[in-house]
This record gives structure tokens, sequence and C-alpha cells, in this order.
């Protein structure tokens, strides 16, 4: 008895496209509204508008004369362009000790907070020591401490070495910071574990791990921090006003203070130009680091 086999060909594999039957509207779990996002593109100009509004103000009032910065009602274009005010600023006043002195401080205190709090950070993150969680919530622990607390015994402590009227005391003030410490520390717990664990059976040290794969990988956190750093001593004022007295050793903001203090008829036009002089190094190093800057703060928040 015979079978008769009967074979039966695979049809040609097809590509299918899976249609939906019922699309969905625009904007349901996937793509905004236009009209929504238009509204929130509204809102987000209005907001940068408001936000940048002080800036262009100040800047105009830098190109206006003395009595018309605060004329009523506000003038927003000046009449007439008084590009002498930015000459006035520069001669009438000592503007590039005090750029210097701001530029020593900033660039010095950014360099060895970027240091140290990745240094410490890096201990903190993968070095085990009895006690290390308790003693990293203690240090970050000091942000919430203000300075005002303890400001006058750290000014009696640096008189008594010999530092106070000098930039040192400045440096050795913000030379080291938690939230610096704090920060490094959450990127360092983004990277794996295990590139560290490779590292020491190749023979490599905990320096040389923290120095030749810890640091290249962390550049998003480091420019945060160097940026945040930056711009907070460049703006500082408390500080030097406490530890800096001698003229040669002020820093632009109070500089600019003791500028219009020293003055019985304040020209605010020229006062102005100093101030617009005073944010282009911060305006400069943010452009810069922006992308950075995001980049550090987004991922520093992230475990995994």
């Amino acid at each position: 008895m015979s079978e008769t086999m009967t074979l039966v060909a695979p049809e040609p594999t097809r590509r299918r496209l899976s249609i939906d039957p019922k699309p969905r509207p625009r904007g349901a779990g996937g793509k905004a509204h236009p009209i929504a996002r238009a509204l929130l593109y509204v809102a987000l100009v209005a907001a940068a508008a408001a936000m940048l509004t002080p800036f262009f103000w100040m800047i105009m009032s830098s190109l206006k004369e003395a009595n018309a910065v605060f004329s009523v009602p506000i003038r927003w274009i000046p009449e007439v362009f008084v590009w002498d005010n930015y000459v006035e600023i520069w001669t009438r006043s000592d503007i590039v000790t005090w750029i210097r002195n701001t530029l020593v401080l900033s660039v010095t205190v950014t360099a060895l907070q970027v240091l140290t709090g990745s240094f410490a950070a890096y201990g903190f993150s993968r070095i085990r020591f009895p006690g290390r969680d308790a003693l990293f919530l203690l240090y970050v622990a000091t942000i919430a401490v203000p300075w005002q607390s303890y400001m006058i015994p750290q000014f009696i402590l640096l008189s008594d070495a010999g530092l106070a009227n000098t930039l040192w005391s400045i440096i050795l003030l913000q030379a080291f910071g938690a939230f610096g410490v704090f920060l490094m520390k959450q990127f360092y717990e983004t990277v794996p574990e295990d590139l560290s664990e490779a590292a020491r059976l190749d023979g490599l040290s905990e320096y040389g791990i923290w120095r030749r794969i810890m640091l290249p990988l962390s550049v998003p956190a480091i420019a945060s921090l160097s940026l945040l750093t930056f711009v907070n001593t460049w703006n500082d004022y408390l500080g030097p006003l406490i530890y800096l007295r001698d003229p040669s050793l002020w820093t632009m903001q109070l500089g600019l203070k003791n500028f219009v203090s020293s003055l019985y008829d304040v020209d605010y036009g020229v006062l102005f130009a100093g101030l617009v002089i005073s944010i282009l190094p911060i305006a400069i190093v943010f452009l810069l680091g922006q992308r950075f800057f995001v980049e550090g703060i987004a991922t520093s928040g992230m475990k995994g």
C-alpha cells in the first residue's frame, strides 16, 4: 500500500505592515497637539524674554547719559549712544586690577575644587572603609550650615595664621566644597564597577584608576562643577569684603561697590558699563560649557 505525500511549498515571505484600523488622534500618547506645542513655545519665549529683560536694560543703560538711566518713563533705547562710558570706566577706575584679582581667584578656586572634589568623591564612591556612609552624610550635611554662622571664628583663625588681607585667604576658604564632592560622587556611581575591578586586576593603583579612568569619563560632571564654582567665586562679594582691605587686592564686585561709594555724583552710565564688563567672562564661560553643563547635571542624578 503506497501513500501519496503531498508537499506544500511555503508561500513567499511577505512583509506585513501593521495598520491600526483606528488611528489615534494627534497628541494622544505621542506627539503633542500643534496648538499645545505652540502655547508651550509662546510660554518659553515669554519666560526667556522676562529673564533677559534686565540684562538688556543693563546693556542699554551702559550706553546712556547719567541723567537718562533712571528717566521716567523708561527709555529702553538711548537717544544717543554714549560709547565713552566704557572708556571712562577703564580710565577712572582700577578695573584692570579688579579683573586680574577676580580671574586669579576664580580660576584657582575652580581648579582646586575640581581636584579635591573629584578625588574625595572617588574615595566615597569606590573605596570601602568603616563609617564611609556616615562620614559622607556628615560631610554633605555641612551644605545646610550657613557660612555666616562660622565666619567670625574662621576670620580669627586665618588672621592668626597671617593670611588675612591676602588672596590666599579666599583661596583656602573655597578650595574645598561639599557640593562638589556630592556632585562628583553621584556621577561616579553611574560608572560601572567592572571598569575599576578590571583596572585593579591589571595592577593599576587607586590613584591611577581615578586619574586614568574616572576623570576622563567624568568630563560633563567636571564641566558642571567648574562652571558653578567659577560663577560663584566670580560673583562673591562678602568674602572679599571681609578679608581683602588693600585696594590692590579688590575683586570686581568689591571694586565696583567702592567705585560708587567714592563718587559724590554717581555716573550710572559708567557704572553700568562696568557691570556689563563684569558679566562678560561668566557669559563666555557658560556659552563654551553649556552642553557639558546640561549633560553633567542630567547624568549626576542618575544611578545604574
